[in-house]
């Protein structure tokens, strides 16, 4: 018996949140007294997959197919389940982004299993099993019990620090029968864009709101968030006036993300906006109203004018990387 672990990859290659979900597995199978097995589906170097073992990983599975060319959730799905059976794991753990939450319940239907979704702390008991979360947007956590023999953990992004458990390091090719008919998705197009950090994968985040007033007062917060090697986002009202791109939206209609750092510059906290960055480990928020929703997830806060206030931590960042 073993946890299993399913990993996505990025043109062959694994980030931070793959490292934190090997962590979280490999805890999980000490309490429970199992191996940790992580399952990589598509084209990944040797190189790449002995990483893993670094981590608490006891052995690393890889399945490659020429019919495997993008993610699609119905394969997956069928591949996942089939090494479930193989190896005869009793738990899996899958990312809380939307390839888990697409597999998550389509796995928990084939494998009768019960899911735990967006778990952020190992399990609070083993037997009864007992999962942690966080619900209402983060202002409140619950105690999810699992009853099902088999059962699925989504971890939520940054939620569990990565920890270093090195083992040696085993792999295995594993073959699997694929069914043709279940892949219904075609890459026609690929546009990367360069030069910029994705919102998902950041570690820092500078998000501006309504209160910066204008998109031409942007320039002081673009220029922090280069210092700090950041990405920017915004809140809705400001990509809905065309200030920024849709892209950066934060918040509940828009990207779930949970950074190391946050900033809040000029954005009230309404609920929705709060249930995009809850997760965020550090809340830093600037805003002229001190009686804001914002300051009350923030460990940090600044009451004042983004327009006077940022230029002000622009130039101490500078100083301090000089030093």
């Amino acid at each position: 018996m073993s946890v299993l672990v399913f990993l996505e990859n990025w043109e062959g290659k694994f980030k931070k949140l793959s490292f934190e979900l090997v962590s979280y597995a490999s805890k999980v199978s000490e309490m429970l007294g199992q191996q940790a097995i992580v399952l990589s589906i598509g084209e990944v170097d040797a190189s790449e997959l002995e990483k893993l073992a670094t981590y608490g990983a006891d052995k690393v599975i890889s399945i490659e197919d020429d019919m495997i060319k993008a993610f699609d959730d119905q394969l997956f799905t069928s591949i996942i389940a089939e090494v479930v059976q193989k190896i005869g794991a009793k738990v899996l753990v899958l990312a809380n982004n939307n390839s888990g939450k697409a597999l998550a319940p389509r796995l928990s239907v084939r494998l009768k299993a019960g899911v735990a979704s967006g778990v952020c702390k190992l399990p609070v008991s083993i037997s009864p099993f007992v999962a942690y979360k966080k619900v209402y947007s983060g202002k409140a956590f619950a105690n999810v019990a699992i009853k099902t023999d088999f059962k699925i953990l989504t971890l939520a992004q940054n939620s569990f620090e990565v920890v270093e458990s090195p083992k040696p390091f085993v792999s295995e090719k594993l073959q699997v029968k694929l069914d043709g008919s279940l892949t219904k998705i075609q890459v026609k197009e690929v546009q990367k864009q360069s030069g910029k950090v994705l919102i998902t994968d950041a570690d820092i985040v500078v998000s501006g709101g309504r209160g910066m007033k204008s998109p031409d007062n942007w320039a002081p917060l673009v220029e922090l968030a280069d210092l700090l090697g950041a990405a920017t986002a915004c809140s809705r009202p400001v990509s809905d006036e065309g200030w920024r791109s849709h892209d950066e939206h934060t918040g509940q209609t828009g990207k779930i993300i949970a950074p190391n750092l946050y900033f809040a510059i000029g954005i009230s906290g309404a609920t929705q906006h709060l249930a995009g960055v809850s997760s965020s480990k550090f809340i830093v928020a600037i805003n002229t109203d001190k009686d804001a929703p914002i300051f009350e997830a923030a460990q940090y806060g600044i009451v004042g004018d983004a327009s006077k206030v940022l230029p002000k931590l622009v130039e101490a960042v500078k100083d301090m990387k000089s030093k």
